[in-house]
């Protein structure tokens, strides 16, 4: 591991002192071989399922956005209503891929390896199953043990303008360039209508379409989200390639083609627009940008046991 990224480590095992120092060889001696059981288990099923490896990586950012990455995303609702079903995270599938990997590595190596590790490593072979880039995954997670519906709210919303986006992020530690790079991960999947559909109807008061978004989309997606009969699940994916983990998402922003208002406002400052410009022109430095972010976004942790089982405390 590079000594900057053993830096983000120290300094965020600082800011969460609560939260676990983390290591690269956390588990050499104790379950050396989990991230090939994960790999093993996210690969199969991503072959039976190709939406897999985007709904896995979704729900690492929205487990690490909420008390950072202790797996509480994964907890069920008991007495109280838990994340999974906060209004943000119904759309929220493909669990049974965390509980088959956990399964398998329980029956290896019992009360060793944290839900939150499983679901860091899972989120990491999504991006290289869907041709994008590896990294060390930094391993020592502890699972939390407390799960609202209601601290959703704080996860960053499709319609946030650009200052909402920066404070969201500069809350939990990343600069503007995570900011960016991470956005990134909406190369891959699908959004449902209510996303994205303040954008194509009744936008204010003087337009009923948001004018920075190209008129061709809009006319495409106001057919696919229509105001009254519209499907149940209607929606469109993040992009055309929207399977394989690539750079088209920032060369549509730069088109006024990015699907959510979120996306479209990496442009109105200087700093964000010109990291969109280098990753839309450079799918390398993307690939490292994201890289490195997905690190600093998944050593913020403060959780508290391992896990038996994902959905319940022990």
């Amino acid at each position: 591991m590079s000594s900057s990224s053993t830096l983000i480590l120290l300094i965020f095992s600082l800011i969460y002192s609560h939260g676990n120092a983390l290591s690269s060889n956390y588990y050499e001696k104790t379950c050396p071989q989990v991230e090939d059981i994960v790999t093993q288990v996210v690969t199969e099923a991503s072959k039976k399922d190709q939406t897999v490896p985007a709904a896995l990586l979704r729900m690492h950012f929205h487990d690490c956005f909420i008390r950072g990455c202790d797996a509480s995303v994964l907890l069920n609702s008991k007495k109280n209503t838990a994340e999974k079903d906060g209004p943000p995270n119904v759309s929220l599938h493909a669990f049974y891929v965390i509980d088959n990997a956990k399964k398998v590595i329980e029956a290896l190596c019992p009360g060793i390896v944290s839900c939150a590790d499983i679901l860091a490593f899972a989120a990491r072979d999504s991006v290289v199953i869907s041709g994008g880039p590896s990294w060390d995954v930094p391993k020592g997670r502890k699972d939390g043990r407390t799960s609202e519906a209601s601290e959703t709210r704080q996860l960053p919303a499709p319609s946030f303008n650009i200052n909402q986006l920066q404070q969201s992020f500069s809350q939990r530690g990343l600069s503007l360039e995570d900011l960016v790079a991470l956005s990134g991960g909406h190369t891959l999947g699908f959004s449902h209508c209510s996303s994205f559909s303040n954008r194509i109807h009744n936008f204010n008061t003087t337009h009923d379409v948001d004018p920075t978004l190209h008129p061709s989309l809009a006319a495409t997606l106001k057919g696919i989200c229509q105001l009254k009969n519209r499907a149940k699940n209607a929606g469109t994916a993040m992009d055309p390639s929207s399977t394989t983990f690539d750079n088209t998402y920032y060369k549509l922003i730069l088109q006024n083609k990015g699907l959510f208002s979120s996306d479209q406002a990496l442009l109105s400052n200087p700093k964000t627009k010109s990291l969109v410009s280098d990753f839309a022109s450079s799918k390398e430095a993307f690939f490292k940008a994201f890289a490195n972010s997905m690190i600093k976004m998944s050593s913020i942790n403060g959780g508290q046991e391992v896990r038996k089982d994902c959905r319940v405390v022990n």
